[in-house]
This record gives C-alpha cells, sequence and structure tokens, in this order.
C-alpha cells in the first residue's frame, strides 16, 4: 500500500489533517490534501490519485460535479465523506459514480479500512484485466496487437479491415499449423462453413497483397487450407540442420 496515492477534498483543515494521518500510519505514505473543487481537480490530474475521498459541500463547488469531471476521465475509487446524511444524497453520491459514502462524523479507523478495501478491488480488478487481455502476436516480422487491432510489419503499421485482422490473429495463434479453409470460416465468420463459397480466399488474397509481394508468410496447402509459416523459424531450423550434418 506504501506505493499507493490518496487524495482528499475537504474545506475542513481538521478532517484533512486527521485521515491523512490515520491513512500514513496504515501505512498509505502518498497522501495529498485539498480544501477546494478547482485545486482538488487540478491534483487531481497532477498527481494521477489511486483513490480520492471527496466532500460534497466544497467552497467553490459541491462534490458531486467534481466527482462527475474526475468520472469522466479515471475510473480510480472515488468515496464521499460528508455530513448529509439522507437517503436521496447517498443515492446520488453512488448514481453519479461514488464508489462509497462515509458520513460524518465517521470512525477514522473504519474509514482507513474502506480506503484500504476499495484500493485492493481496484488491484484485483486491474490485475483481471491484463490477464483477460490478449497477448501481442509476433511471428517473424508480423506483429498483431488485438487489442489495439493493429498489426505491424518490421515496426510499420498496415491497415487492415476487421475480417483481416480476424484472419491474422488466427494465424498468429497458429504458426506454423495447417488451418482448413473451414476452421478459418468458423473462427473469423461465426458461420458454418458453405462448401462452394470462396469468401475466405477472396480475404486472403487480400491480405496477401497487404503483407508480402508472394506468398512467404501465408501459404496455400493444396487440399488442406492454409499455413502462417515463421520464416525465421524455419532458417534457425535449417541453420541447425546444416551445424548437426556438418558436426556428423
Amino acid at each position: 500500500m506504501s506505493a499507493k496515492k490518496v487524495l482528499i477534498i475537504d474545506d475542513e483543515e481538521d478532517i484533512l489533517r486527521l485521515i491523512k494521518t490515520v491513512l500514513q500510519k496504515e501505512g498509505i505514505e502518498h497522501v495529498y490534501t485539498s480544501a477546494t473543487a478547482k485545486d482538488g481537480l487540478a491534483q487531481f490530474q497532477e498527481k494521477k490519485p489511486d483513490l480520492v475521498l471527496l466532500d460534497i459541500m466544497l467552497p467553490d463547488g459541491e462534490g458531486y460535479d467534481v466527482c462527475k469531471q474526475m468520472r469522466s476521465i479515471s475510473k480510480v475509487p472515488i468515496l464521499f465523506i460528508s455530513a448529509k446524511t439522507e437517503e436521496i444524497d447517498k443515492i446520488l453520491g453512488f448514481a453519479i459514480g461514488g464508489d462509497d459514502y462515509i458520513t460524518k462524523p465517521f470512525s477514522p479507523k473504519e474509514l482507513a479500512y474502506r480506503v484500504k478495501a476499495q484500493l485492493r478491488r481496484a488491484d484485483y480488478a486491474a490485475a483481471e484485466s491484463v490477464e483477460e487481455a490478449d497477448p501481442v502476436l509476433k511471428a517473424g516480422p508480423i506483429e498483431l496487437n488485438p487489442q489495439k487491432a493493429e498489426l505491424l510489419k518490421n515496426g510499420v503499421a498496415i491497415e487492415l479491415k476487421p475480417k483481416e485482422l480476424g484472419l491474422m490473429k488466427v494465424f498468429l495463434e497458429n504458426v506454423n499449423k495447417v488451418i482448413s479453409k473451414e476452421k478459418l470460416y468458423d473462427t473469423v465468420w461465426g458461420e458454418d462453413f458453405i462448401g462452394i463459397d470462396n469468401t475466405v480466399m477472396v480475404h486472403i488474397r487480400r491480405l496477401r497483397e497487404k503483407i508480402e509481394d508472394q506468398p512467404k508468410y501465408l501459404i496455400t496447402m493444396k487440399g488442406l487450407g492454409y499455413i502462417h509459416a515463421d520464416t525465421r523459424r524455419k532458417r534457425c531450423a535449417a541453420k541447425k540442420e546444416r551445424v548437426d550434418s556438418d558436426s556428423r
């Protein structure tokens, strides 16, 4: 938790001092404070905190409006701290993007544990997001980033249409493996293959025109399907075979 950054926005100096002290005792070293909406937003953009504690009644505006502006550019946890105890105030706080609502007066220890719980949840969500993200796929000079829908060849971006990107994803996930036309159609188009349909063939022809001058990476295996050949791997294998042969 020591590396986490928390921003507290409240116009009561005693509250700012109390929360900062408690959080630092709980191991959160980087705690920033602000007494106005304007300065709070400026610090939010500058410090990029991992969590915000936000009062609703500020001298130059409402915390609700501050929350809306923060939520438009960030998903960090936002916890309201307010003397407003009506149910409608709490509902509004959650409705505009708040993650928790703590009423004054509050237990400093409880507030600290709520902060730590929200930071843990944010960490879990970030970890799950990374795990779910498709990895960058590489083979020779070809590199595909599925998340950005971007294909590079020797570091230069090549513009592809959605189905072409889908085909390249399948090929790069199965480098040096023969993939049938039926499997390509089923995976990329999500439909049952119709034998007389030349859709796959047409798209692969267009794909070849964009990534190679002659069939070197996308190779047709007559009667079987297609294969994405990693020529770098082939060269390495051939070199090893020559070395082995010479040593015999």
